[in-house]
């Protein structure tokens, strides 16, 4: 071996060298010498050191975070859903059998919420710009909201869906039982409303209000939607993965995290989608219905905040305990809108 080693070291050089170096035999160590070596203690677990990038540095908090495991054990899509929980529980926004739209609904926790508390005829509908797999019960559009095209879609979506499950007028009962049709019969007392919903019509209703008419009248405006939630957020800018066609992609993921950290940008950002998302309501709320969006604080939120309360009777802003303690995020909340003001009418004042 050291023959062949001494040819080999004028072709290969250092590389021999070493090898032959670490072929020589080393001297056995004493016990004593053995016990006065230092003993090499692993890296612990949690030491920062192991947390280098921020990706890590997320999951890592993200472990710790109890509304993060409570979300996870309950089987949501994220933690964002107990501050919707939070803005219920408060304002009561969401009532059984309601339309919802959810714009920016990835990865989906409001909807989950929104569905549960409309069950079981509730129509969630979410839209988002990035693909996610939906919530069971949850129609979704992929696409860019503030595109006109993708706002068209959504609306007419609504419509077709309003035509198809339109309440309609029980058959006029004959004179004579023996020509009425038992499932007309079946009609009429399943329509019929009871004593309490009578009362509460003679006081709420004008005397000429027939029910079936204002939905028509609503379907005809487009006015369908109960409430309208906007979590959105500008997403980080797509610079590679476009050959990746799955809702799993972790680069995907990673891309919801979507705050600059920019503080003027990330509000003004916000001050965008939040105006977006109010045209939207102001062509598809209902009288009466509930508004909700996310916004980073800053300059012009005040101003934000003076259109809502023109369009909506109560407005409020709101900070969830959910919501982290170091982030900008916070929350209007308007309630009840004032059925004849749109925010072209605020706009042009």
């Amino acid at each position: 071996m050291s023959a062949a080693l001494r040819v080999a070291v004028p072709r290969n050089g250092r590389l021999f060298s070493r090898l032959a170096t670490s072929a020589a035999p080393v001297p056995t160590a004493s016990p004593q010498a053995t016990l006065r070596q230092p003993v090499l203690q692993p890296l612990a677990v949690g030491c920062s050191a192991r947390w280098s990038s921020s990706n890590s540095r997320w999951k890592q908090r993200q472990g710790s975070d109890f509304y993060a495991q409570q979300a996870k054990l309950q089987n949501l899509k994220s933690r964002a859903a107990f501050k919707l929980i939070e803005m219920d529980t408060k304002y009561r926004l969401f009532r059984r059998g309601q339309t919802v739209v959810d714009l920016g609904y990835a990865p989906g926790s409001w909807s989950q919420v929104a569905r549960e508390r409309t069950k079981p005829n509730g129509r969630i509908v979410g839209i988002d710009l990035i693909p996610a797999q939906p919530p069971k019960g949850v129609s979704t559009i992929q696409g860019n909201f503030l595109s006109p095209a993708v706002q068209n879609l959504v609306k007419d979506y609504l419509v077709e869906f309003a035509g198809d499950n339109a309440p309609t007028r029980p058959a006029a009962v004959a004179a004579d039982r023996s020509e009425v049709d038992s499932e007309d019969v079946a009609s009429l007392i399943r329509d019929k409303p009871s004593y309490i919903d009578t009362e509460r019509a003679e006081t709420a209703w004008p005397i000429h209000y027939d029910p079936y008419e204002e939905q028509e009248r609503l379907k005809d405006e487009g006015k369908l939607v109960d409430v309208v939630l906007s979590d959105m957020s500008a997403p980080w800018p797509q610079i590679s993965g476009f050959n990746i066609n799955t809702i799993n992609n972790p680069y995907i993921t990673s891309r919801m995290m979507n705050t600059s950290g920019m503080a003027f940008r990330d509000h003004a950002g916000s001050m965008d989608l939040c105006l977006a998302a109010l045209h939207f309501a102001s062509d598809t709320l209902r009288s009466g219905g509930h508004f909700v969006c996310k916004f980073y604080a800053g300059a012009e939120d005040k101003e934000l905040e003076q259109k809502l309360k023109k369009m909506f009777g109560k407005v409020h802003r709101e900070k969830p305990v959910s919501s982290r303690d170091e982030s900008k995020e916070a929350y209007f909340v308007a309630l009840r809108r004032k059925g004849d003001v749109t925010l072209a009418d605020v706009e042009q004042d």
